[in-house]
């Protein structure tokens, strides 16, 4: 049985008529005479009632009409929906983002931008550490994620979209909170609260070298896996930090915020697979590129 020749019968049972449906479709009537039989045939069973003057279904026929139209519907409905999803248009999406990225604006305006252009596709968030990230995305658990660079990215595409100065939190009443700008330099003889080494080795390094550059080699106090919670920590007196710039915007008391020199970036990056197919990733990665 094919489409085709649900879309005669379905003619053929409108008009009434084998001449006038084959008029309607645009074919000879010996044809399409010739298709029904067929389907009957396929079928076990007669659909129409022939007389001179035209024809009428049977009851089989009047069933048949019911599952022909839903058939063809639901034809149509599949071939629509695999049409969107090849043009990245609807589907699911699963973006992993490091923990710290989100506080940047420049991440949350694209994700808003990708959701007005594209309101039938589903996005799913996952929050990682970028090792574990980058790892994800490489075993495709993870379509694409926003990661931290220095980072290892292994043989996946990556798109940078910004660098951003990591600053000194210090507690308010700090020695060095109302420094216009602090050397890395006076910060030999303070404790450190970091993020674990194994959840950022490249960034952890980049900012030990830092250290080591200016003369000294940093004392870790305490570790905790979220900067957000290194903030809360440092407001709480345990120690000080370096941390991204957009961490500024969660505006929590008991804390500031200070520019240091010599300047240390970290990325703000996209990450995907090499050779991507996907639609839905190639729409988003088109449009962060536009607006880099």
């Amino acid at each position: 049985m094919e489409l085709r020749q649900l879309r005669y019968f379905l003619a053929v049972a409108e008009c009434a008529h084998f001449t006038r449906a084959a008029e309607q479709l645009g074919m000879a009537q010996p044809p399409l005479s010739r298709q029904i039989q067929s389907l009957e045939r396929e079928i076990g069973t007669a659909l129409f009632i022939r007389a001179s003057r035209g024809v009428r279904l049977t009851a089989a026929g009047e069933l048949f009409k019911v599952r022909a139209l839903q058939i063809l519907a639901d034809s149509a409905q599949a071939m629509s929906e695999v049409q969107s999803l090849a043009r990245g248009v609807s589907g699911h999406l699963s973006i992993g983002f490091a923990g710290s990225i989100a506080f940047h604006p420049k991440v949350p305006r694209a994700i808003r931008s990708f959701r007005a252009a594209y309101p039938d596709v589903h996005l799913s968030s996952h929050e990682n550490d970028s090792i574990q990230l980058v790892e994800s995305v490489l075993s495709s658990r993870l379509d694409c994620a926003f990661v931290r660079e220095p980072l290892d990215c292994g043989d996946l595409q990556r798109l940078a979209l910004v660098s951003e100065e990591l600053v000194l939190v210090v507690p308010t009443l700090h020695r060095l909170s109302r420094e216009p700008i602090v050397d890395v330099a006076m910060l030999a003889d303070e404790p450190f609260i970091m993020f674990p080494r194994a959840i950022g080795t490249h960034l952890y390094d980049y900012i030990i070298h830092s250290c080591q550059q200016a003369g000294f080699i940093p004392t870790i106090q305490m570790e905790s896996p979220q900067v957000s919670s290194i903030v809360n920590m440092v407001a709480a007196g345990f120690g000080i930090s370096l941390i991204p710039a957009s961490m500024k915007f969660i505006q929590l008391p008991g804390v500031c915020f200070v520019p240091v020199r010599p300047i240390l970036y970290s990325t703000v990056t996209f990450i995907y697979r090499r050779y991507e197919r996907s639609a839905l990733v190639l729409n988003l990665l088109k449009m962060l590129d536009q607006e880099n």
